[in-house]
């Protein structure tokens, strides 16, 4: 009976065996499976963003551009633009590459990356040329966890939209609205460092202490603020500034804002008849883009103000009352745009767009020498045009601009870019 046992067993143990190895085989090529599934979607997600959409908040983003990198990797990064200018009521016509911008984006390990951009204006840099070469951006980022990223070095300031965002292919004109040139100084950049993140589901912050502005440094009456950017160029930094930014994105929406602010007077380093003066500038914004089946809205309201505006204004009198002029006191403006794709077929993509454009500057008068304000710091701009895209980052464009005040700047337009 034992022994009749015993065999059953045997033969039941040696029978299973090949059941046992068949189903052991079957889930390690199960497992196998899983992990090349795994590993793919890994590749995927870390493959370097590209353009879903010819115009998106996120195409331009340094960070999601380095992000498929190996550690120890560099990637290059860069775009341009052509421009060809028919100006209506002289009838001349300028022609001009208006910029060239390379740059390279590399990854230390998993958390340390640094991302850089180099800027060559109108093709020719010389004494005798208006070209300039200059560093648009150089930073580093050590990404603690997604919710917080510190930054530091020469950067983007977050206000508007197309300051952080100003790649040819992702906007539309053949030449960037006024309102983020005259008002907000695109592209505006600080020395500084930030602390930037995602939080909650589509929320976005960024902050910093960075340098500012330097009042004694202004000699453009035309375009606010913006003369006196300091570029990261040996900046005065007695009077230091703070920023913050917060935008919420969903597919197709965006909706944010941002503030800047900090003195200017900088003590009198660039102007001693300053010393002393705070001339604290502020500034704020809110945006929105909304892109829904073929139709693209985008709204930018931006305000600020200048402190001290008249003891500026006496400053720049002081230093040389030849070339003064009366400081701003206060900047505001905004536009309103719709494009709409009529067209799309595997990379081409036609979309007609019209914009309203809005600029106010208010100077601080002078009577006593002469400085008033000047009627061209209060405009309306109306563009009507046409972008073409013969690929996602390579763009034609065309367009008709029309000034309320100063009709000089009244044109055709035609131009090309490109990202990469």
């Amino acid at each position: 009976m034992k022994k009749s046992t015993l065999s059953l067993a045997l033969a039941a143990a040696f029978g299973a065996t090949p059941a046992l190895a068949q189903t052991v085989d079957q889930k390690l090529q199960i497992l196998q499976q899983e992990i090349d599934d795994l590993k793919a979607q890994t590749r995927k997600a870390a493959a370097p963003a590209q353009p879903s959409s010819p115009y998106s908040p996120d195409t331009s983003s340094m960070l999601d551009r380095s992000s498929g990198l190996a550690n120890g990797g560099t990637n290059v990064v860069g775009y341009g633009e052509v421009g060809y200018s028919k100006f209506r009521e002289s009838g001349n016509a300028t022609a001009d590459l208006q910029r060239f911008v390379f740059g390279f984006n590399h990854r230390f390990d998993e958390r340390l990356t640094l991302h850089s951009e180099v800027e060559v204006e109108h093709a020719v840099v010389s004494s005798k040329d208006k070209g300039e070469a200059e560093i648009e951006q150089a930073w580093v980022n050590y990404k603690v966890s997604d919710a917080v990223n510190v930054k530091g070095g020469l950067f983007l300031i977050p206000l508007g939209i197309l300051n952080e965002t100003h790649e040819p292919p992702t906007y539309y004109g053949v030449q960037r609205n006024q309102v983020e040139t005259r008002i907000i100084p695109t592209t505006w950049r600080e020395l500084g460092f930030g602390v930037h993140g995602i939080f909650a589901e589509g929320f976005r912050y960024d902050v910093g202490v960075t340098t500012g502005f330097d009042t004694g440094k202004l000699d453009e009456s035309t375009t606010g603020i913006r003369s006196a950017h300091q570029e990261g160029s040996e900046a005065n930094a007695r009077n230091l500034a703070v920023y913050g930014a917060l935008n919420y994105r969903r597919p197709g929406l965006l909706v944010g804002g941002g503030v800047f602010t900090g003195d200017t007077g900088q003590n009198g380093a660039s102007n001693p008849a300053l010393q002393g003066v705070a001339a604290r500038f502020t500034m704020w914004d809110v945006h929105a883009q909304y892109r829904v089946a073929g139709l693209d809205l985008q709204g930018l309201y931006a305000s600020g103000t200048l402190g001290d505006a008249d003891k500026v204004t006496a400053a720049l009198f002081a230093a040389d009352p030849a070339t003064a002029f009366a400081a701003p006191k206060s900047m505001k403006g905004g536009y309103v745009q719709a494009a709409y794709h009529v067209y799309k077929q595997g990379n081409f993509d036609v979309a007609p767009f019209i914009r309203y454009e809005r600029i106010d500057i208010q100077q601080a008068e002078d009577p006593a020498n002469g400085l008033f304000q000047d009627p061209n710091n209060n405009e309306r701009i109306k563009t009507l045009g046409v972008n073409f895209w013969v690929h996602p980052q390579v763009v034609l464009k065309a367009d008709i601009q029309r000034y309320t005040t100063d009709k000089t700047q009244d044109a055709f337009r035609l131009g090309a870019g490109f990202m990469f």
